[in-house]
């Protein structure tokens, strides 16, 4: 029986190997040996350019922007669209409904605070500076949207407060949750310091939408954990959620400036001396009451009675504080409520200096009822009004300038920077609003001054020296010595 011959592959002639095993004209270019010596190189470089790893800034901080911008947007819609309007409406029409309207918001405010959270007066700008410095930027969530709720029910019912508190207080609250969901994905290798820098992002998303203002948000909370620095390391993230998160809002209530301001013709030199000493005026006028909120604060934070009562007592006072001054001057302004429409009736129709003096003291007052008993926001706007309305009143009868817009915004800036110690953020702030450049040197020179005299009194008591953080640090480093 003949033998089958054994197929020998060694003697086998070669065979081309299959079409989908040659390799494609891209890993024949990567052969390439100019490609093989220079990628290593850039390779090398753009490691080097990233070495901060601000990728992950890329994803995060937008998801940050636009989280913080749809709940800005719905606070501002809950409160400016549907329910101050009416409010205010009715107010006007019903003085003696002041004092019902804002007994009934503090009772709500204080009932709110007091069952559904853990500390009712921890709220606002202030848990997020405390987080910042005591806590490294974490936030309880549970009591999120109790807070929020309260302060819609504080500042829909006319206090003398506006949605900044609220917006800033839910961009923080947001970047730190965001940074405890995302802290176990290994593709973004986040630290304990980056919860920190996610929480000055989301509250500069929502200081930049509220505002309608990116570049004020932006500064204003790099600013605002420190009386004499920057938190600069969230400068990036913070860019790119205020951004956004101002597009978000935009894109559902307009991109048009929130506050009726139109900016003027340039200044003169005289100009620049009569700002300095507007600056030095309001400077000492913000101390005053700075030093004076701290003290209300303090001694309702320690009073021992039940916080809804706190904040019943410090609606009726708010609520004669309205009522004062409509009994004097009635008419559309009044020092309640959010007061966006206060600055087009400030600018745009004529009033005496004796009545803007008396708006502005009886808002300084208002809000001293309704942020010193507990009242749930800040005082950014209360701030700005009051020293606009003063600059007004000093230009009429002090410099005897027609350029009263020019005045108003030197005052704003000189409040702003003064009583919360953050003096970039208020010129940025002016600039954006008047939507030129014509009043930012005078600005400068009031905010600055005004800063300078105010010292160290911030509306804010968790606001630090951060040349006192670092020794402080440097102190926890040092071992004590044996007893």
């Amino acid at each position: 029986m003949d033998k089958i011959p054994r197929h020998d592959p060694a003697s086998a002639p070669p065979q081309a190997p299959p079409a989908e095993a040659r390799p494609g004209w891209a890993a024949l270019l990567l052969q390439h040996p100019l490609l093989r010596k220079y990628v290593p190189r850039l390779h090398a470089d753009l490691t080097e350019v990233y070495a901060r790893n601000l990728r992950k800034w890329l994803v995060i901080a937008p998801i940050i922007g636009g989280l913080t911008g749809l709940i800005t947007t719905a606070i501002a819609i809950i409160i400016l669209k549907r329910m101050w309007p009416p409010v205010l409406a009715y107010y006007l029409r019903h003085p003696w409904a002041m004092p019902v309207g804002l007994l009934l918001g503090g009772l709500v405010t204080g009932w709110i605070m007091q069952q559904f959270t853990p500390d009712p007066n921890e709220h606002s700008t202030e848990e997020v500076i405390r987080s910042y410095h005591q806590h490294q930027g974490a936030i309880q969530m549970r009591p999120f949207l109790p807070k929020l709720l309260a302060a819609i029910t504080t500042v829909g019912m006319g206090g003398s407060a506006a949605l900044e508190g609220p917006s800033i207080y839910g961009g923080g609250a947001i970047g730190s949750w965001l940074w405890q969901r995302l802290r176990r994905a290994r593709r973004f290798r986040l630290t304990a310091r980056d919860r920190r820098i996610m929480l000055i992002c989301g509250a500069a998303a929502g200081m930049s939408a509220v505002f309608r203002a990116p570049l004020t948000g932006i500064v204003f909370s790099l600013e605002m954990p420190y009386k004499d620095d920057l938190a600069h390391e969230a400068l990036l993230p913070s860019l790119m959620a205020s951004v956004v998160s101002y597009m978000t809002l935009s894109s559902f209530m307009g991109s048009t400036p929130l506050f009726d301001f139109a900016a003027g013709p340039s200044f003169h030199r005289v100009d620049l001396l009569w700002s300095a000493l507007l600056g030095l005026i309001i400077g000492l006028a913000a101390m005053v009451f700075v030093i004076t909120f701290r003290h209300l604060r303090n001694f309702c934070v320690h009073w021992r009675a039940a916080h809804w009562l706190k904040l019943a007592i410090g609606g009726l006072l708010t609520a004669l504080c309205g009522l004062a001054f409509v009994h004097f001057y009635p008419g559309p302004l009044t020092p309640l409520g959010p007061n966006y429409e206060a600055v087009g009736m400030i600018l745009q129709s004529p009033h005496s200096s004796v009545e803007l003096i008396l708006f502005a003291l009886l808002k300084l007052a208002a809000t001293l009822f309704t942020l010193g008993s507990g009242g749930v926001s800040a005082m950014f706007v209360p701030l700005f009004l009051t020293g606009g309305s003063l600059g007004v009143a000093f230009a009429q009868s002090v410099a005897h300038s027609p350029a009263l817009a020019l005045y108003a915004a030197v005052g704003m800036a000189s409040f702003i920077a003064a009583g919360y110690k953050t003096p970039l953020a208020a010129v940025v702030f002016v600039a954006e609003a008047t939507g030129g450049h014509a009043f930012i040197v005078p600005s400068l020179i009031g905010a600055a001054v005004a800063y300078a005299v105010s010292g160290d009194a911030s509306a804010s008591g968790d606001q630090r020296l951060h040349e006192a953080v670092k020794e402080q640090a440097l102190e926890d480093l040092v071992e004590p010595e044996p007893a």
